[in-house]
């Protein structure tokens, strides 16, 4: 073949590829494209054994991406009166906590998920429920309430472990939900 012919062959393959990244990429990144979202983690999940222990002994210890810092010190400030339950810790323990929980936090984290929760947010706006974040109330809109407080399985958003099967890896893809009674979602 003449060297001209191969320009063309690797030009035309070179456009190929490029063609084809770009058609993959979307919304997301070409790898989490090509290995599923079984590889994705859309906020940082859970790192802290202490978290889950004393965290996750009573509720899902949710990923610290979905709430902003001030959030998090403000939930933790106020753990003698934790949505209704006497919640509080030793200092230590508190401290190492809310020391976590704010260098994890939405605000910091970097992760794209996260970074959509800020954004849903008024300045300085700190909400204490999940479940209140605009963000992820926009995301639940279409879900009709039948299939999250009228099912007994679910019951509130705050739940998100329900249907959303590796809420503790920080993976909150709508593709991966099944809501228990319904199965997948399809909006």
């Amino acid at each position: 073949m003449k060297t001209s012919t191969w320009m063309v062959l690797v030009i035309g393959g070179l456009f190929l590829i490029a063609g084809y990244w770009r058609a993959m990429a979307g919304e997301e990144k070409m790898g989490e494209r090509l290995m599923g979202s079984a590889s994705r983690s859309e906020v940082i999940p859970i790192s802290n054994d202490l978290y889950t222990k004393e965290c996750g002994a009573c509720h899902l210890a949710y990923p610290p991406g979905l709430l902003p810092a001030r959030s998090w010190e403000k939930l933790m400030n106020g753990l003698s009166d934790h949505f209704g339950d006497n919640a509080e810790l030793a200092p230590e323990d508190q401290s190492a906590l809310t020391d976590y929980l704010v260098k994890n936090a939405a605000d910091r984290s970097g992760q794209k998920r996260s970074a959509k929760v800020v954004r849903s947010l008024k300045n300085e706006e700190a909400p204490l429920r999940i479940s209140e974040v605009p963000y992820i109330v926009r995301k639940h809109y279409e879900i009709p309430s039948r299939l999250i407080q009228g099912n007994p399985k679910v019951k509130s958003l705050s739940n998100c472990n329900a249907c959303h099967k590796r809420a503790e890896s920080g993976a909150f893809n709508e593709h991966d939900v099944s809501i228990p009674g319904h199965g997948v979602w399809d909006d």
